[in-house]
């Protein structure tokens, strides 16, 4: 297996290991040759896990190429939300206690590397952080109130900040590291399966409408499971069902990710999953995906501050920006003349290390095909906004759609169903929907979708009501194979 120690700047990690090769973080982004290495661990040693950071760019190249990166993108997630400190207060608050319970004073501050302290204390608590935040530096203060002993902050370090002498220690610290660990939940069983719909009442871009939502409901009914519409003030009672579906727009710094990673840690089956969420919502992560496969994309270039000068003559003009977390046609941009385009890129790369830049390829229509459990589902043909380039256009806070034109899976090309599944089941076995542009014979995957609109009158207009029976029968399926029960 090859060892990466990725880093912000190559100095950032003096130490020579012996198998483990050390990159900046910039090489391994961009340089291609990084995309086609074998069997790879990758320890991101970047001085920041910022949202959208290079290091937070590195770990999800990472996972997109299958290397294995620590830490991974949800314990960055982790370590920048406010719960952390409550999360792991609950799982190790008995070690925690136990381990300090000698300890003199009232604070106690401790240096992790790869799950060793430098001062060589407190092994099996150090083990248990590594083993729940997998990150490789981690400093972590703990505080005595009310004669206990609770864990008091967390937050990731730097190594380019680690002292000289625990350099040393570092090293050898990160030479003996094997492997974190996976703790698994389980639902019990009862007698009707439950499932809660999270929709957001409040919103006017929502994958579902209200009449669609109905027959979800129904659906469920019909196949023996109690279906609840939830609001997000109503998340507090999401543990007491046995699944979630969320039918609100997601996106990695939301609460539906959040609550989607939360009932995925209580045994809960859920659509949208959490690394559907985090692979779909990020459009750099998805070409990397996608052309590591060899799935059809317009011609890319992933921009960064170094390259600006080269996005004209790679894709010529007009050509479109997007925004790494953009949805329903928001973060994407058209650029018609280089003035916009420099004004534009450099508006974006302040928000984000990296942008996508891709040829402009104007179609009237996008094909949907719309995959659930690894099948197509249902095929659209989303029209262009009237005067617009694409499917919604936004104007002075109003928005305007182009027409929905439902067909049968039978009646789309043969092509683009099959290079729609095979981009789809990169991502998963959830519910997803594939946007493809044709451009004479030629078929170009735009975006995958992690929660594909379902309204009533457009995608149903072929299946009926059947399009929602089929999604309720993989939430029946799958929440009896988790409690072993194969009556249905």
């Amino acid at each position: 297996m090859n060892i990466l120690f990725v880093v912000s700047q190559q100095q950032d990690w003096p130490s020579d290991i012996p198998g483990v090769t050390v990159i900046p973080a910039q090489t391994y982004l961009l340089d291609p040759a990084y995309g086609d290495i074998g069997s790879t661990k990758v320890f991101n040693l970047c001085r920041t896990y910022r949202y959208q950071s290079e290091g937070y760019y590195v770990s999800l190249l990472a996972e997109a190429r299958g290397h294995q990166p620590v830490p991974d993108v949800q314990v960055m997630k982790d370590l920048y939300a406010g719960g952390v400190v409550q999360d792991i207060t609950e799982k190790l608050g008995n070690l925690i206690d136990c381990s300090f319970a000698l300890t003199p004073g009232d604070v106690a501050d401790l240096d992790i590397y790869f799950g060793r302290d430098a001062r060589g204390e407190h092994p099996h608590l150090c083990e248990q952080l590594f083993n729940y935040l997998r990150t490789p530096v981690l400093h972590v203060r703990f505080e005595k109130a009310n004669g206990a002993w609770h864990l008091c902050s967390v937050y990731p370090g730097s190594i380019r900040d680690i002292p000289a002498h625990h350099q040393e220690y570092a090293a050898l610290a990160a030479m003996d590291y094997l492997k974190g660990q996976k703790i698994r939940s389980s639902t019990p069983a009862s007698s009707k399966p439950t499932l809660a719909i999270l929709h957001d009442p409040q919103r006017n871009e929502s994958p579902s409408n209200a009449a669609a939502l109905r027959k979800f409901v129904e659906a469920a009914e019909l196949l023996g499971m109690g279906a609840e519409l939830i609001t997000p003030k109503e998340c507090g009672r999401i543990a007491s069902f046995d699944a979630l579906f969320i039918r609100d727009t997601t996106r990695v710094d939301h609460y539906t990710y959040e609550l989607s990673r939360q009932a995925a840690d209580n045994g809960m089956m859920v659509i949208d999953d959490p690394e559907s969420i985090l692979r779909c919502t990020n459009k750099i992560y998805l070409n990397e995906l996608l052309n590591r496969h060899h799935v059809p994309t317009p011609k890319t270039l992933v921009v960064h501050k170094g390259n600006v000068d080269q996005i004209v003559a790679t894709l010529g003009l007009p050509c479109i920006l997007k925004q790494p977390d953009g949805a329903f046609s928001q973060g994407v941009v058209k650029i018609e003349s280089e003035d916009t385009l420099l004004d534009k890129v450099s508006e974006l790369l302040k928000e984000s290390e990296l942008v996508l830049a891709q040829e402009y390829l104007p179609t009237d229509f996008d094909w949907r095909i719309g995959v659930l459990d690894q099948r197509p589902l249902f095929v659209c043909k989303y029209y262009m906004a009237p005067g617009h380039w694409q499917i919604i256009k936004h104007e002075h806070h109003r928005t305007s759609e182009g027409r929905t034109e439902a067909l049968s899976v039978g009646e789309a090309p043969d092509e683009v169903v099959k290079i729609a599944v095979q981009a789809a089941n990169l991502i998963g076995d959830g519910f997803y929907g594939v946007d493809i542009k044709q451009v004479g014979c030629q078929y170009y995957v735009i975006e995958i979708n992690d929660n594909p609109n379902v309204d009533a009158g457009n995608e149903d207009a072929v299946l009926s009501d059947a399009l929602y029976r089929e999604v309720m029968g993989v939430f029946r399926k799958r929440i009896d194979a988790r409690k072993g029960n194969t009556s249905l």
